[in-house]
Parts: structure tokens; C-alpha cells; sequence
């Protein structure tokens, strides 16, 4: 049973295409369901569901305006409303540490009543309504503001330059200037730490001209040139994420780079740092070449866990010393999740990974548990530390929407899935205040679950065609046409080329072709036919013989063909060198005719859309059942990752 509060019913918010809404269960072995005292809202143009960090409130848009409730009941047994905010296009919510005042962002747009353009994150007091605070906010990626967590302190960057603002007793003074400001170069970052107050806080400035990148951290008030409690250079970093323990008292940098200018790696460089506000920096060990998936540090703040390297990738446990104290070995991981208390740990390979999941025991070093959760887009830990939620939602999965519950042993608890025609969107567990549960202890004993309503995937290990043709004693060689000149490939149509699909249905009918005839005009996989009698085996043979000058026509002609695409295929490479030279001396002849100058930003761009290009065809390979190589798999990863980028850098200034 879960080591819950009394009186505390676990309540999970769903955002689907026709509603939003809120479920509940009454036990763990009982369904969740929507009750009839919990609100649900019909709508299809929801962007947005957030609780507040204390799970006092709960907010959501429905295309119209933002909705706060307070999550008890009133006298009518509904949650009340706490405000209504007038934001139609709001797209992200997000509450304050301490849930007094609630943020939203929406897209900056230019109209012509106003082409400077109009505010577009706004900061409102969620006790009356009233907006607080309002400023234009270009930035989609880094949107959220940061918050001391006492919300005494409200901080945010805007052109590269932190801004601060004192709110003091006086909230409505305090929003309305800034009281300190450092950095202004582009590119610059800001993250409060959680904990003290007031807080350590983190600059990040991006090199230039040569010149590191560099992060400090500042005890505020005091962020003077010479007033820096740690500081940390490193070259190769574009980009940086700024990860602060539980308690405000170590932070981790992930960097990185867009492009890796020594070509070893398609995704650039990655690595991992470490501050701590005593003054100590180190950079983490990684052993293993290749990206880095997941940095999370543990709820108890003197351990975190990197994912790191290529597949199957590595996943490591380290002190505040960034020594390893726990190896877990190697997996086809990308993901990790601590639960509340720190005492679980959650491995797991989602997005185009298969869906292992792995649950260990942090202290034992042990591992208590291992599932498939195939297709999961989203995961999350319940507050009660013992179960966790896995749902696969749109749009990343526009098919076989639902949720499940575990418990961590691995035993299925609740199964929903979405109804045909319906989409699910976003789902999250309420949140509760520290101590409202107890640490759960963990065993080894396996909970009591529910049988899944989902076929389960095939065990069967894939045998890629030619392995399969090598156990069955035939010669792959001669079952695949081979191009004589390497790296181009053969058409039907001459030098004018011809279609992917005509090409692909050539090739089966050529492979189809030589299959028959080396088979003496029976299928290729004849051999996976029941054994023939005696009678049947003369019977083929008759037919054998008689098909033998009729399959030897065709193999000349096969023959032929593949010749004369050869030729055709070789006129047109020597006339695309031609073209190549022509175009190589008018431009030494006209060099003003290679254009403008690119621009850095849209220089970025370019290098962001071909590698989306490049991911687009290697999931239209995979989707056509074709086995990707391991590297395939990474940039496929990679996704999610490069369009966040494209869409920061289109509506960056």
C-alpha cells in the first residue's frame, strides 16, 4: 500500500482533445476514474494544465482564458475558482515555488494596432487576478523566469542581461523596476538556487572571439566583478543547462555544441560539470565516448546520475566529488527518474528506444525490477514515491494514447487507453507539500497487479535478411543486385533517372528475378515449406526442367538490363562531373555570384534543418522495417532536441 497521508487521494490531471480533467482513485487496487466531485472542463483547445508546487491550486487555458481552482472542495463537493485570467493564447503555465503567483507565456506576435508587439509574459497574483507584472519574452526555450524560494526575489533575462527585482512586503513596488542587474552579452543565462535566502544564484556567459565560456555563481545581493563564490571556464559550449540540487548547494552544468568542429561526433560536444557553492568545480568523469541523455540529481542532494555514450549507453552514480559510486552497467537507456525520496531510481529508454524500464534500490545498489513500457512519451513518479505514471500522448504518438500506473516492483496497477478518435495530450500527478507522505520502504516482495489489455511485442530477435539467407546456406551476394560504380545508384530510366518507388520495385523484381532462377523457379524461401512427398518432389522436378530454358531467357535478359543500366548510370555520373567543373570556374571566373554573406543565426539554422532532413530519412528507413546501426539511433534521439532548437532560433531577435 502506498505510505500515503490520511485523507490524501492521489489525483492525476489529464489534458486530452476533448477535455480537461481530473481522476481519482480510491485504492490501489481500485481503477482511476473521473469522479463526479472532480472538475472536468470540455474543451479541445486546452495548451496548458499545471499544479502548483504545493498542490493547492490547479490551472488551466481552454482557448479562451486561464482558469485557476483551489483544489478542495467547496460547499457544492467541486473545486472552486480561484481566478479566471483573461490569456486566450496562453501556450506554457507555471506557478511560483510558493504558489502566490502564477506565470503564462504565449507566442510574440506583431499586429498592426501594435507593431512594436504586446507583452507576452505575464506574471499575475493568483490571490485577486491581477496582473503584476508583463514583458516581451521572444525566448521560447529558456521562457520561465526564476524565483527565490521564499518568491522574495524575481529574476529573468531578457537580451542576454539578468534582471532583479526586490519584492519585499510590497509586491506591486517591487515589479515595477529593477533593483540590480549583471552580464547584458547575448546569450546569456540565469538560474536561482532552491534552499537559501536569499539564494546563490548562476551566470552563464558564451564565449567569444576565442575567448571560454564561462559560469559563476554570486551569493545575492552581492553580484560585483570581484564578489563571485566559484567560477568555472570551459571552451565548447554553445549551450548550457544549469541543474541546482535540493538544496541550493551544488550545481551541474551540461554544455554543449551545435556542431563538433574535429568531426568525431555528429552531435557535437558534450560534458558535464560540477559547482558547489563552497567554492569547489570539477569537471565529471565520463568513460565513455558519446552523447550525453540524462543528468538528474537525487532528492537527497549528495548523489546525482549520469546517462551517457553511445548505445547501448552507460549510467553511473556519483558523489559530490563527482567520484562514481555505483556503475550500472550498460543498457539501451536514455532517460532516468528519481522518485520523491531518492531512495528509487527509475533507468529507462524511451522516445526510439524499445521502452526497458529498470527500477533499482539507490541504497542496496540493487535492482528490484524490469518492464517494457513501449511507446512512452511521458513519466513520472507519484508523491508517494512507490508508484509512477507512463503514457504514450499526442502529438509525439497520435496512436494508442492511454496511461499506465506501476507500482515499482513492476506490478500494472490501472491500464487507460484513449478512445479512437480522442487524443491524449498531458497528464500529471497533483502535488503535495514536503512530509505529507512518508519515505516508503522498499522490499523485494511483488505487488499484486492487473494483466494489460495490450498485446505484448514479439521476443522474437530480428534476423536481418541476409543472416537469415547465411543460416539457411545461400549466398546473400546473389540474391541483391550490385552497382559497379560505388556509391551511386542504378536506374532504370537512363540519365534521366527515375522515382525512389519505381527504383524500390525494380530492385524486388530483379531480386525476385535471380531468387527464382537460383531456385530453379521456386520461391526463395521454399526452404521454410513443409518437406515434400516423393510423388510431389518428381512433380517439381518435370516442372523444373521444363521452366530451365524459360528461367535461363530471363537471367540473360536480367543480365542485359543491369548492364545497360550500368552503362547509363555511368554516362550520367561523367555528365554530373562535367556540371560540377563548369560550376567549380564560373565561380573562380565570377566569385562576387556565390551571394551575400550568411548570417551566424541563419548559419545555425541551416545546420539544424539538415540534421532534421537527415533524421526525417532515417526514420522513413526505419518505418520500412529497415535495421538501423546504433549511431542511426542516436540522431534519431537527437530529434525533439534539434526542432527545440529551430524553433528558439526562428523566434529569436
Amino acid at each position: 500500500m502506498a505510505a500515503a497521508a490520511e485523507g490524501v487521494v492521489p489525483t492525476l490531471a489529464i489534458r486530452s482533445s476533448v477535455a480537461v480533467e481530473l481522476w481519482s482513485s480510491s485504492g490501489s487496487k481500485l481503477p482511476y476514474e473521473h469522479k463526479p466531485n472532480l472538475p472536468r472542463e470540455e474543451t479541445k483547445n486546452s495548451r496548458s494544465i499545471c499544479f502548483s508546487p504545493d498542490g493547492r491550486y490547479f490551472a488551466f487555458s481552454n482557448g479562451l482564458v486561464v482558469k485557476v481552482l483551489e483544489a478542495r472542495k467547496d460547499q457544492n463537493g467541486t473545486w472552486p475558482i480561484q481566478c479566471q485570467l483573461p490569456r486566450p493564447k496562453a501556450f506554457y503555465l507555471k506557478f511560483s515555488p510558493r504558489g502566490n503567483y502564477l506565470c503564462t507565456w504565449e507566442h510574440y506576435a506583431i499586429t498592426k494596432d501594435r507593431p512594436e508587439g504586446a507583452p507576452n509574459l505575464l506574471v499575475y497574483d493568483v490571490a485577486t487576478g491581477n496582473e503584476v507584472f508583463a514583458i516581451v519574452q521572444k525566448n521560447q526555450t529558456d521562457w520561465e523566469p526564476s524565483w527565490s524560494s521564499d518568491e522574495s526575489i524575481f529574476a529573468m533575462v531578457v537580451g542576454g542581461e539578468a534582471l532583479f527585482y526586490d519584492l519585499g512586503q510590497d509586491a506591486i513596488k517591487g515589479f515595477a523596476s529593477t533593483t540590480r542587474t549583471i552580464g547584458g552579452s547575448r546569450g546569456g543565462m540565469l538560474s536561482l538556487g532552491p534552499g537559501h535566502c536569499p539564494p546563490f544564484l548562476a551566470f552563464y556567459t558564451p564565449g567569444a572571439k576565442g575567448a571560454p565560456s564561462m559560469c559563476k555563481l554570486y551569493k545575492y545581493p552581492a553580484l560585483g566583478q570581484n564578489q563571485t563564490v566559484a567560477c568555472k571556464s570551459f571552451f565548447q559550449a554553445d549551450r548550457v543547462e544549469m541543474l541546482w540540487n535540493k538544496r541550493g548547494t551544488g550545481l551541474l552544468l551540461l554544455t554543449s555544441t551545435e556542431v563538433d568542429k574535429t568531426g568525431a561526433s555528429y552531435y557535437g560536444n558534450q560534458a558535464v560539470h560540477f559547482m558547489a557553492t563552497k567554492g569547489d568545480t570539477c569537471s565529471v568523469p565520463l568513460s565513455k565516448e558519446g552523447p550525453v541523455h540524462s543528468v538528474k540529481w537525487s532528492p537527497k542532494a549528495n548523489e546525482f546520475v549520469v546517462v551517457y555514450g553511445y548505445m547501448p549507453s552507460k549510467a553511473a552514480l556519483y558523489n559530490l566529488k563527482c567520484d562514481v559510486v555505483f556503475d550500472f552497467g550498460e543498457g539501451p537507456r536514455n532517460c532516468a527518474y528519481f522518485n520523491p525520496f531518492g531512495n528509487l531510481i527509475v533507468l529507462a529508454g524511451f522516445g526510439n528506444l524499445p521502452g526497458a524500464v529498470e527500477v533499482w534500490d539507490v541504497s542496496k545498489r540493487e535492482k528490484l525490477a524490469n518492464l517494457k513500457c513501449a511507446d512512452t512519451t511521458f513519466f513520472e513518479w507519484h508523491p508517494n514515491g512507490e508508484w509512477f505514471v507512463t503514457a504514450t500522448t499526442a502529438p509525439r504518438l497520435r496512436i494508442s494514447n492511454g496511461f499506465k500506473v506501476y507500482h515499482y516492483s513492476g506490478a500494472l496497477l490501472h491500464e487507460t487507453m484513449w478512445p479512437t478518435g480522442q487524443e491524449l495530450l498531458g497528464i500529471e500527478w497533483q502535488q503535495y507539500p514536503d512530509n505529507t507522505f512518508m519515505e516508503p520502504k522498499i522490499t523485494k516482495a511483488k505487488h499484486e497487479g492487473i494483466k494489460s489489455s495490450q498485446p505484448e511485442a514479439s521476443k522474437k530477435a530480428y534476423t536481418p535478411p541476409h543472416l537469415r539467407l547465411l543460416k539457411e546456406g545461400k549466398n546473400p551476394e546473389k540474391y541483391l543486385p550490385q552497382p559497379s560504380i560505388p556509391g551511386l545508384t542504378l536506374t532504370t530510366g537512363g540519365a534521366g533517372g527515375s522515382t525512389n518507388k519505381s527504383k524500390n520495385k525494380q530492385q524486388k523484381r530483379n531480386r525476385r528475378d535471380v531468387a527464382n532462377v537460383n531456385n530453379g523457379g521456386v520461391s526463395a524461401n521454399a526452404s521454410d515449406a513443409a518437406p515434400a512427398t516423393g510423388e510431389d518432389q518428381s512433380q517439381q522436378q518435370q516442372q523444373q526442367q521444363q521452366a530451365a530454358p524459360f528461367n535461363k531467357s530471363r537471367h540473360q535478359q536480367y543480365h542485359q538490363a543491369r548492364q545497360h543500366q550500368t552503362e547509363n548510370a555511368a554516362d550520367q555520373y561523367q555528365h554530373q562531373q562535367q556540371q560540377q567543373r563548369n560550376h567549380n570556374h564560373h565561380q573562380q571566373q565570377h566569385p562576387q555570384a556565390n551571394g551575400q554573406n550568411i548570417s551566424e543565426k541563419d548559419r545555425k539554422i541551416r545546420n539544424v534543418a539538415k540534421k532534421l532532413a537527415d533524421i526525417k530519412k532515417l526514420k522513413a528507413r526505419q518505418g520500412q522495417g529497415e535495421t538501423l546501426e546504433l549511431n542511426q539511433l542516436n540522431k534519431i534521439e537527437m530529434e525533439a532536441r534539434y526542432l527545440d532548437e529551430l524553433k528558439a532560433l526562428k523566434l529569436s531577435a
